[in-house]
């Protein structure tokens, strides 16, 4: 246990000003998404950007490449969500179970596939659960972006991987930053649940 806090504060003193940053924004992010609310986007957009730096100097380089993609979303969710911001806003809709299943394998193929090339040219760590979680997050952030319902059963698949992937790369802040987003995620579903309930009744 002592060891666990020494290291700990040896990572704080290390990491801790742009990694709490980074974490603020990215919680931000996420409670304004759960409300519907476009200002998600620019929490996004700066939080991805510190992230870059921060998972490329760890060897996360799947992680890494991630936050491009994020930054690109960042900019076509905002768009997206402005383009739909009129009287109604975009609307939340939901994807059949066979469509569920079709983007499931094909993340799982490119997962297996991209572990293989990392571990085979890169210093990578961890490179299958590396490239899980970064091609399961390419798919959720279009569903956000698009406002898919289950986009929330997805991100507590992936977060809870992302949890111990951050874990092993002492990156602390950013596994409780993850672990709240498990509880967040729970919250988010339930709020755009209700929200589409309410869509489908009317």
């Amino acid at each position: 246990m002592s060891h666990l806090i020494e290291t700990f504060i040896r990572e704080f003193n290390q990491n801790s000003a742009i990694e709490l940053i980074a974490v603020v924004l990215a919680i931000t992010y996420l409670l304004l998404a759960v409300r519907e609310n476009i200002a998600c986007w620019y929490a996004a957009f700066v939080s991805t950007a510190i992230y870059f730096f921060i998972f490329m100097r760890v060897h996360l380089y799947m992680e890494s490449a991630l936050q491009i993609y994020y930054l690109a979303m960042a900019v076509y969710g905002w768009y997206e969500w402005k383009r739909g911001a009129g009287d109604e806003g975009v609307s939340i809709s939901t994807w059949r179970p066979a469509r569920h299943l079709q983007v499931v394998c094909t993340v799982i193929a490119l997962s297996i596939l991209t572990a293989l090339a990392l571990d085979r040219w890169t210093d990578a760590r961890l490179p299958l659960l590396d490239s899980f979680t970064t091609w399961g997050a390419i798919v959720t952030t279009w569903m956000v972006a698009r406002k898919i319902l289950e986009n929330w059963v997805y991100w507590l698949v992936i977060d809870s991987v992302s949890v111990y992937l951050y874990i092993d790369r002492s990156l602390y802040f950013t596994a409780l930053l993850f672990i709240a987003y498990l509880v967040i995620v729970v919250f988010g579903w339930i709020e755009w649940h209700r929200t589409w309930r309410t869509q489908q009744a009317a």
